[in-house]
């Protein structure tokens, strides 16, 4: 028994031992297993610091282009004073603001502005563009910054339409390159309806309120900035979920600003800037903003809403005359120049002249502007000035009309004015200098001012590359309030009272230099 007890003592002291051997080793690996963790989570925080660092440094202090639509509100409008403002407007400066880079806002429209990224005119984009796996083939995109989804709205008055199934038989339509547009297209053949696409969200309300369609498509957080303005729609569907919105880049361009704005937007979103800017446009529940509801219910008279847009469409009207003005003397010079060319005997310069003339009359104004704007980059590898772009188009259009003008206004002179001073000694130059274009000025001066004031309206073809004449000012004043009639009418007025005095003014040099 006593040896029993003796081995009994031993065994219980050897497995207290081992019970602390190894809750000892146990300690150790935890020890060091914690240690381990603690150096991996310090890499990652000293990694993720230095990532963003780099960031940081990469783009600090530099200035990005960006464009993006001019008529897309919440997302992107212009307020009261002109300025560019919205959900992605101010994302995207507070972003700036947080990694340190400027940047330099270019609204030219959605397409237009995917035309600037692509000839490298701007950066990046920012349009409350959807993230789609055809765009990933084209461009690189940001960490998702705003989750959509569509609805459907109809005329405020309409009681017959209720859903999609009512659509059979009627025409829908929906803004082009947006997701309502995709949403719209892939259900037509389904619901028996007809899809029509265009530039402008303002645009498609209108149509609907007019009755040239009987529903729009679009992306809810839109439609509902846009009924609490008061633009005369309802909505009569639910929001469809759809794709997440993104700033995209060139592929394989301009990395270091992707890696910014989303180390940005990761700041803003832990800050809680991101939730404020959100609440600021869409309300806390995120369906319609407050102070867009409040707004529509003081709907301004016609007198206050001329008075604030005044100053932005005078600095349009501005724009509109200045470019004018700069491309009727390009015009001008082409028109003489390259019209005795085409009245010259020496057959190679009149070729030349009448190639010119065939090329610019044969091609619509808008292709000449988006080639001068977005093509020319590509061919060149410089970006070129907005108004350089502008002038372009305009004179080289107007120039060829104006080589016909001068040219039909030469051979209107009598022949026998030509045999008359080339009988007396004068040679072909001198004959025309001092014959026969007095004479040819006198004929072609009214068709030439006819051509200043065609000019003058052409210019607002330009708004399709984003320059700032008139009627691109109207556009961003009805797309914050929807008051698109009231706005074309101020606009119209505008246009009769500038050519009516432009044409009074010519008239006036007219009969001075021609002493009629």
């Amino acid at each position: 028994m006593h040896i029993e007890k003796k081995i009994g003592a031993v065994v219980m002291r050897r497995a207290s031992q081992w019970r602390m051997m190894v809750g000892m080793m146990l300690a150790l690996l935890l020890c060091v297993a914690g240690l381990g963790s603690l150096g991996v989570s310090t890499a990652n925080a000293a990694e993720g610091t230095a990532t963003t660092t780099e960031n940081v440094e990469a783009v600090k202090g530099k200035t990005f282009k960006v464009a993006t639509d001019t008529t897309f509100a919440p997302f992107e409008f212009r307020d009261s004073s002109g300025q560019m403002v919205g959900i992605d407007m101010d994302m995207l400066k507070a972003i700036a603001k947080d990694q340190g880079f400027t940047v330099e806002i270019q609204s030219l429209g959605f397409n237009a502005a995917l035309q600037a990224l692509s000839s490298g005119q701007a950066d990046g984009v920012i349009a409350g563009m959807s993230i789609t796996d055809e765009r990933k083939a084209v461009y690189d995109f940001s960490d998702p910054y705003f989750q959509s989804g569509v609805q459907m709205a109809i005329a405020k008055n309409n009681d017959e339409i209720k859903g999609y199934e009512d659509l059979k038989g009627k025409t829908v339509v929906a803004k082009t390159g947006a997701e309502g547009e995709t949403f719209a297209k892939a259900n037509a053949k389904k619901y028996g309806y007809t899809v029509k696409s265009v530039d402008q969200s303002a645009t498609m309300y209108e149509m609907v309120k007019s009755g040239n369609a009987d529903a729009v498509v679009d992306d809810y957080p839109v439609l509902a900035y846009g009924i609490a303005q008061g633009n005369g729609l309802k909505t009569v569907t639910p929001k469809v979920p759809g794709a997440s919105y993104g700033f995209a880049v060139n592929k394989g361009q301009n990395d270091d600003l992707l890696a910014a704005f989303n180390t940005g937007l990761a700041h803003l979103k832990e800050s809680g800037e991101y939730d404020k800017i959100l609440a600021k446009y869409l309300g806390e529940d995120g369906t319609s903003s407050a102070s867009a509801t409040k707004s529509a219910s003081t709907k301004k008279s016609f007198i206050d809403l001329a008075a604030d847009s005044f100053p932005a469409l005078m600095t349009g009207l501005k724009n509109t005359l200045l470019i004018t003005a700069i491309s009727f003397v390009i015009a001008l010079v082409l028109g003489i120049v390259l019209g005795l060319m085409r009245v010259s005997p020496n057959p190679v310069l009149s070729w030349i002249a009448r190639v010119y003339v065939a090329v610019f009359r044969g091609t619509p104004i808008l292709v000449w502007a988006f080639f001068f704007y977005f093509g020319i980059p590509q061919l060149i590898g410089h970006s070129i000035n907005i108004w350089v772009a502008g002038a372009l188009t305009l004179s080289l259009n107007s120039g060829a009309y104006l080589v016909e003008i001068v040219r039909g206004a030469i051979e209107s002179v009598n022949k026998g004015q030509m045999e008359g001073a080339r009988s007396l000694g004068l040679n072909y130059g001198q004959a025309m200098r001092k014959v026969i274009l007095p004479q040819a000025v006198k004929i072609g001066t009214p068709a030439i001012i006819n051509q200043l004031v065609i000019m003058l309206k052409d210019s607002s073809l330009l708004l399709a590359i984003g320059f700032g004449e008139l009627l691109y000012q109207a556009q961003q004043i009805y797309a914050a309030n929807f008051r698109v009639t009231e706005t074309l009418l101020m606009v119209g007025v505008i246009y009769f009272v500038a050519i009516t005095l432009l044409t009074w003014l010519a008239n006036i040099v007219d009969r001075r230099m021609n002493k009629r």
